[in-house]
């Protein structure tokens, strides 16, 4: 709803219809949202809403056993649709009726200088979302080059999501790159992971395989070693994970630097602006052979011939595993108490409220000995 135009008013039955998948809606205060897109991006879950559905969830907000972040707050509101009239017809709700228009107005008269004195009051507490003419950048044009005009602005206003997809370039090609649907990362990757772990088997269980360690000594490997050097390949991809997420996507550009701002935004910063841009939330297989060739040849000149193969083919298998389990915590809708859903727990509050810490994706493991976890809620 546009910030200018009157809010419609609703009664308490026609809320209360509003109480299945198809359209859910629910209250703060008087204030009335319909939050059926979020249903399926709800991190405890869409029967967690639909319980309160046409309730108020003032102090499900305030926790226990969670106090949402003010970017959750921020979030909600790109939903809102109107108010409760619990007294509709009598004088009370004509005055109610009155004093907001009334607001309206002056906000009208004075919208002019009431932008100069947000800008000096809180420059970025703006949902973009909500008031495309308020935001620090035009989303009716491609972002990739504005984000590093907002210099030191760009910090705060990435990490303030918003529930709008996002275009990066206006050509159309270049476009179509940044994208992805999630089941080409299989589609491409897996039959590389079986046909590589076949390989390796076999090569092995030629009995040929040895490890050279002096002219006169070398050391036979059988077949059976593979599925080690297999998990001993996932598991360094897992600090891999760890350490680009950390130190690459979320490297905080400098405020001065336009090129690492603009490149900080395309390799994660715009995942953290919309979070739930499905085309966005794996990596294309054209970016990510780059880097998984990158790791190959690594490995290639690290261990002899087969060997390097079996742990690389390994990590690849993490890799796949990794974007796979990223974009179900974004979609996915885990059971309740299960791994997965306090995994997406996790990642949620990673991006609403901790993008300093819960680095892990996959699991929540090396955040521990980095001291990175995501503390514990206290109350």
């Amino acid at each position: 709803m546009s910030p200018s135009a009157s809010p419609r008013f609703f009664s308490e039955t026609e809320v209360a219809r509003h109480c299945t998948k198809e359209s859910c809606w629910v209250l703060l205060g008087t204030r009335v949202y319909d939050v059926t897109a979020f249903l399926r991006m709800h991190p405890g879950g869409e029967a967690l809403i639909l319980r309160r559905s046409a309730k108020d969830l003032s102090p499900d907000m305030e926790g226990p056993p969670h106090r949402h972040s003010e970017n959750a707050r921020r979030w909600m509101e790109q939903y809102y649709i109107g108010e409760l009239d619990r007294d509709s017809g009598t004088e009370e709700a004509q005055i109610l009726r009155e004093r907001k228009t009334t607001h309206e107005e002056t906000e009208k008269k004075t919208t002019k200088e009431k932008e100069t004195e947000d800008d000096e009051k809180c420059p970025y507490s703006r949902c973009s979302s909500v008031d495309l003419d308020k935001d620090l950048v035009d989303w009716r044009k491609p972002l990739a080059w504005q984000v590093g005009l907002l210099g030191e602005k760009y910090d705060a206003w990435v990490h303030q999501p918003v529930d709008r997809p996002i275009r990066l370039f206006g050509n159309p090609l270049l476009e179509a790159g940044t994208k992805t649907s999630w089941y080409w990362v299989p589609v491409v990757w897996l039959p590389i992971v079986f046909y590589l772990s076949w390989y390796c088997y076999t090569t092995l269980a030629k009995g040929n395989t040895r490890i050279v360690l002096t002219s006169d000594f070398s050391i036979p490997v059988h077949k059976y070693v593979f599925p080690l050097l297999f998990l001993l390949g996932w598991f360094m991809w897992s600090f891999i994970e760890y350490c680009i997420h950390r130190f690459v996507f979320h490297m905080k550009p400098p405020a001065h630097n336009y090129y690492l701002i603009t490149l900080h935004f395309l390799l994660h910063g715009q995942h953290h602006k919309s979070p739930f841009d499905g085309s966005r939330l794996v990596f294309p297989p054209g970016l990510a052979s780059l880097v998984v060739g990158t790791f190959y040849v690594i490995l290639q000149n690290l261990l002899p011939g087969v060997l390097g193969v079996s742990v690389f083919v390994g990590g690849l298998c993490g890799y796949v595993v990794y974007d796979m389990i990223h974009y179900y915590l974004h979609y996915g809708s885990p059971k309740r108490g299960s791994y997965m859903y306090g995994l997406k727990a996790y990642h949620v509050k990673h991006h609403f409220e901790h993008q300093r810490a819960g680095f892990g994706i996959t699991s929540t493991f090396w955040d521990h000995p980095f001291n990175t976890v995501i503390p514990d809620e206290k109350f």
